[in-house]
């Protein structure tokens, strides 16, 4: 799935035509709502309750184009044959009512609304879009995990210009759990299985680097190594266990500079040894950290 942007979408811009569907016929006196009122409904709970509606021809003007004006709305065309859409459309659903209205999720029977999936040119479902100020943004069709989906939501708010807290993720809680209670092996076994069922999740990648850590550091004397380190410069083994030591007690940016300055001094295959330490320490503090930030400019100043 490609990263929704209100501007520069996997859309070519008229793609997708709606106009047709900027003046719908009367809206039925019944029109179908699951979760709260239709947008602008007077009375009763503001449009941002609602969660998950199911969306005909003639509600799809107010029940999306306008409502995605302020909210991010998602639009699942599904129909009651489809055995992949029962396995999707349920978290999808859940999803919405977990997001507490931050997101919509519009419902189209594609088999009641097929003019809908045609100006959609939805060729099979399940098929997803998102919209965003009017405008489909981004798309996916078929059946995906639900951290997947996670992600690919989390990225629609954030095009939709929803400020939105991070959801908190319990596989994450356990792995950190298992390596705090100094169980390596569960905790190694916890961040490789979220790094399979999500690719390069930051989080799960520092953690895993943490286990390496606390792995290379285990029996070691602290102040022993660090004595090692300060007597014998360029032994690459003591350069490297005194940095994790560091790392491990608070002295990230330190460590830094030890292992860069060692790049400076050293050749060949210890060089690259010492350099893939280094990024590995980087991964526990993670990409936003200034240090980091600072320190691989160093070290490619050292490199290049």
């Amino acid at each position: 799935m490609s990263d929704p942007r209100i501007t520069s979408s996997i859309f070519t811009r008229g793609a997708v035509d709606l106009s047709a569907l900027r003046t719908p016929a009367p809206t039925p006196a019944s029109a179908p709502v699951q979760s709260g009122p239709p947008a602008g409904a007077p009375g009763g709970a503001p449009a941002s309750a609602v969660t998950v509606i199911d969306v005909t021809e003639a509600t799809f003007q107010a029940e999306v184009l306008e409502r995605s004006l302020s909210t991010p709305v998602v639009i699942d065309f599904w129909a009651e044959w489809c055995q992949p859409c029962k396995q999707l459309s349920p978290v999808l659903e859940r999803l919405a009512v977990e997001g507490g209205g931050a997101w919509v999720l519009a419902k189209v029977d594609v088999d009641a609304n097929p003019r809908l999936a045609q100006m959609f040119r939805v060729q099979g479902i399940p098929m997803v879009y998102a919209v965003v100020g009017g405008q489909p943004v981004d798309a996916f069709s078929g059946v995906v995990p639900e951290a997947q989906l996670r992600q690919w939501i989390q990225a629609i708010l954030k095009a939709g210009g929803v400020t939105v807290a991070e959801p908190v993720d319990s596989r994450l809680d356990e792995a950190d759990d298992a390596l705090m209670s100094g169980d390596l092996d569960a905790a190694e076994r916890a961040y490789r299985k979220i790094l399979a069922e999500t690719p390069s999740d930051t989080a799960a990648e520092a953690g895993l680097a943490q286990v390496g850590l606390a792995r290379r550091v285990a029996g070691a004397d602290p102040q022993a190594a660090l004595a090692a380190a300060a007597g014998k410069p360029d032994d690459v083994d003591a350069q490297l266990l005194a940095a994790d030591i560091e790392v491990l007690s608070g002295m990230a940016e330190q460590a830094y500079q030890r292992l860069v300055g060692l790049v400076r001094r050293i050749a060949g295959d210890d060089r690259e040894k010492v350099r893939q330490h280094l990024v590995g320490l980087f991964t526990i503090a993670g990409p936003d950290d200034p240090a980091v930030a600072s320190a691989r400019r160093a070290l490619a100043s050292a490199l290049f």
